[in-house]
């Protein structure tokens, strides 16, 4: 079988990868275990990080002003939203594509070797099975319930949501790592309280984040009902660099190194590159290179500075570190929290918040600049 792309994985990134290239014109292989089953994590992103072809459908719920308690409470005036998963696999319509009901055995950069013996031999390969989490990586990990809004209020704080509430009603000690919880709106008058640990090497265990949540939702008056939907997270924040030999096919969404280090978001990142590699295998371009010019480079750098930080800070420190990022002006959180095209920008927002910081923030910052 012989194709000019094939997709292995499809997940949101790899599916979104292989609709807009056959939306381009290209023949199309998509190779996964399981084409059809369902995605059950909570995909978030910035409303206006999602490209324009895709329709207001695949939002499922949005808050036009979400909130972030770091010392004291931020408002930001930027809209985010929570995606309908169905809605977004039927927006990235595999029609125009021949997919396999397949696990790859073996994936190079012209060929796909399934564990049946089918080989689908490609111009080009992208591999977008996501990544395993390992001791080597940093990783994030949540614990969550969905309850009815009303249930969820008194956690909420008269507010639609929390992007991050950093408040120490979790019970951690002071010198534990930290967690924040995450409130988001599901739509149909449900809501997701997560207790997330943003990084660590390793995350903190979800035994650990079930209980702090346990505490932090008591604490605010909050019962989860026994039956609650229980949402699970692990994921590694960091890939391989990308374009290193001997890797085999190029990467593509988590896979690619598409996740932001300093958050753990890849989904719109992913939906937003897929026509930038679809357009360079078109035009018989290097996929990888089109993905990873200089300048995309020099923001995943300046970036992973900001993940060596988090892990470094003390943990009585983060709160202050979020409170002087959430008190830079809008544009500055933008660059850093969201593109891949400026890194003078991404510079100047973190130049800004050592200016803010706090000493012991400070001098985690210049530390973090040397690698491990």
């Amino acid at each position: 079988m012989r194709a000019d792309l094939a997709v292995v994985g499809l997940g949101p990134a790899g599916r979104a990868l292989a609709h807009r290239a056959a939306a381009a014109g290209l023949d199309v292989v998509a190779v996964d275990p399981r084409p059809a089953r369902p995605w059950t994590p909570t995909y978030a992103a910035w409303l206006d990080e999602l490209p324009a072809w895709l329709g207001p459908s695949v939002v499922r719920a949005r808050v036009d002003r979400p909130r972030v308690w770091a010392r004291r409470e931020h408002t930001l005036d930027r809209p985010y939203c929570v995606l309908d998963n169905e809605a977004l696999r039927a927006a990235l319509d595999l029609g125009g594509t021949r997919v396999l009901a397949g696990t790859a055995a073996t994936v190079t950069a012209h060929a796909v070797t399934l564990r049946d013996g089918t080989e689908v031999r490609a111009t080009r390969v992208l591999d977008a099975r996501g990544l395993h989490p390992g001791p080597a990586l940093a990783e994030q990990t949540a614990y969550g319930v969905v309850v009815d809004a009303a249930a969820a209020a008194p956690a909420l704080g008269g507010g639609p949501a929390w992007f991050m509430d950093w408040r120490p009603d979790n019970g951690a000690a002071a010198d534990a790592p930290p967690s924040f919880l995450y409130a988001v709106p599901l739509g149909t008058d449900r809501v997701l309280l997560e207790e997330t640990c943003l990084v660590g090497r390793p995350g903190l265990s979800l035994g650990v984040l079930r209980g702090r949540l346990e505490t932090r939702l008591r604490s605010r008056g909050v019962e989860p009902p026994v039956d609650a939907v229980q949402e699970r997270v692990r994921f590694p924040v960091q890939a391989p660099r990308p374009g290193r030999p001997g890797q085999g096919a190029p990467g593509f969404g988590a896979r690619g190194g598409l996740v932001h280090p300093g958050t753990g978001y890849s989904v719109a990142a992913s939906l937003g590159a897929a026509d930038v590699v679809a357009r360079a295998v078109a035009e018989g371009r290097d996929p990888d290179a089109a993905l990873w010019p200089a300048r995309a480079r020099a923001v995943r750098a300046l970036r992973e500075v900001g993940l060596r930080s988090l892990l470094r800070l003390e943990p009585e420190a983060t709160a202050g570190f979020f409170e002087a990022f959430f008190a830079l002006d809008p544009g500055r959180q933008h660059a850093y929290l969201s593109g891949r095209d400026d890194p003078l920008a991404v510079a100047g927002a973190m130049w800004a918040l050592f200016r803010r910081a706090p000493g012991p923030v400070r001098r985690t910052l210049v530390r973090s600049v040397r690698k491990d």
